[in-house]
């Protein structure tokens, strides 16, 4: 009767490809119509499977975790990539739907972020071991979406070009135009605005780990007059700016406090400046974010659709002026990064443990996964003061990306965007 049941769960979920799935000691059976690579799991525990199918959101990457299933043909990347490309966002049994439901219903005390708590979800994920990242990142040890200019670009000659692509939506058309990194991270945007734009950037983070390593390549860049980095919230900067940007922030502010965080740019931007954001995002309507991610990953985190993004914007009183959509790029960073985490596993192993070690291959996987099938994006909200702070047309960003290709071939040339 147990077997028939589960057999009857996983038959309704995969009707495509080929899984074979079997439950401690007992015989595989195989869903699917057959083709593709064939993957084959077993649930050490019939409790393992069946807390897996109630609550999927939670349990099997718990599961996987804990050793709960052991993958003996395939791996983990491409058992989500199996399942989640035909379930997509829809919950794949009705026990699942009903904690999709709750978690909905309770985000807003989820991600309610005042600056004790969100200090301390910063401190959960971004102030773990530094050789860490070093591992599977890039060499400017860029945390979030890259940008491919093409499909066979490297990773690291996709982030500079996110940093360039960014950079050239600012419009740097003159030097010293100061400049806020809001999350700055490892200081790698911050830095390259200095190098390449002439740009005096003020950089907050409130990570300890990235606050000492910014500084330190400010300092070894020889930047420090030029480059600031802080140990701030961003709500508690007194300054105002020509530029403002932020990068892989936005998803730990938390819906509740997307008001304040426009509102408080729009106090930051000069009359004639220029804000760029950008941000994981929903193609979708607004949703909740995944428990297993929440729990073990960004505790307080929030991926929003622009839905609840643009209203914020139009009440602070900030004009649009550009919105582009990155679709896939932040999946095949996830790719990059998972290989590259792979490729160094024993090292990471040395680092921490083995449940560490799967957490994090499961985290790499499901999220590449879920900007494959789960209609994940990445935008860029370009905002602005006036409506002439910004040209009429597009041409200006490839124009500046031209000019910032030859400066960063000559990084001692000053950038003259407006022509010299």
């Amino acid at each position: 009767m147990f077997e028939r049941v589960v057999r009857g769960i996983f038959s309704s979920i995969v009707k495509q490809g080929s899984l074979e799935i079997a439950v401690a000691d007992g015989p595989y059976f195989a869903v699917g119509d057959g083709t593709g690579d064939p993957i084959r799991i077993r649930f050490k525990s019939r409790l393992a499977l069946v807390r897996s199918l109630i609550n999927p959101e939670l349990r099997f990457g718990e599961a996987f975790m804990n050793e709960g299933f052991v993958i003996e043909r395939g791996d983990i990347a491409s058992l989500l990539d199996l399942v989640l490309r035909q379930t997509g966002t829809h919950a794949p049994t009705p026990t699942a739907w009903l904690f999709d439901a709750a978690r909905y219903l309770t985000r807003r005390f989820e991600q309610f972020n005042p600056r004790g708590r969100a200090r301390q979800n910063v401190h959960h994920h971004y102030d773990l071991d530094g050789r860490l990242y070093s591992l599977f990142l890039d060499a400017d040890k860029q945390y979030s979406c890259a940008y491919f200019e093409t499909p066979d670009q490297s990773l690291d000659d996709a982030q500079l070009a996110k940093k360039r692509h960014l950079a050239a939506k600012l419009i740097y058309d003159r030097p010293g135009l100061s400049t806020l990194d809001i999350g700055c991270g490892w200081g790698g945007l911050g830095l390259y605005l200095a190098e390449m734009a002439g740009a005096k950037v003020t950089g907050v983070t409130l990570s300890d780990e990235q606050f000492a390593v910014a500084n330190q390549r400010a300092a070894e860049k020889h930047l420090e007059k030029q480059v600031e980095f802080r140990l701030q919230d961003y709500r508690d900067v007194p300054e105002t700016f020509d530029r403002i940007v932020s990068v892989g922030m936005f998803e730990h502010v938390g819906v509740d406090h997307y008001n304040r965080f426009f509102k408080k740019v729009a106090s930051l931007l000069k009359p004639d400046g220029v804000a760029v954001l950008h941000s994981i995002g929903r193609s979708d309507r607004p949703t909740a974010t995944s428990a297993w991610i929440a729990k073990y990953i960004f505790p307080g985190g929030y991926i929003p659709s622009l839905s609840e993004v643009i209203p914020a914007v139009e009440r602070a009183h900030l004009i649009v002026t550009d919105i582009e959509i990155l679709r896939l790029h932040y999946a095949e960073t996830l790719k990059a990064w998972r290989e590259r985490f792979l490729a160094h596993r024993e090292e990471v192993l040395a680092l921490y443990d083995e449940r560490f070690c799967k957490m994090w291959e499961f985290y790499l996987a499901a999220s590449e996964m879920a900007f494959r099938h789960r209609h994940l994006m990445v935008f860029h909200i370009q905002m602005a003061q006036r409506q002439d702070a910004v040209p009429l047309t597009r041409g200006y960003i490839d124009d500046a990306e031209k000019r910032l290709r030859v400066i960063e071939r000559n990084v001692k040339r000053p950038l003259r965007l407006a022509g010299e």
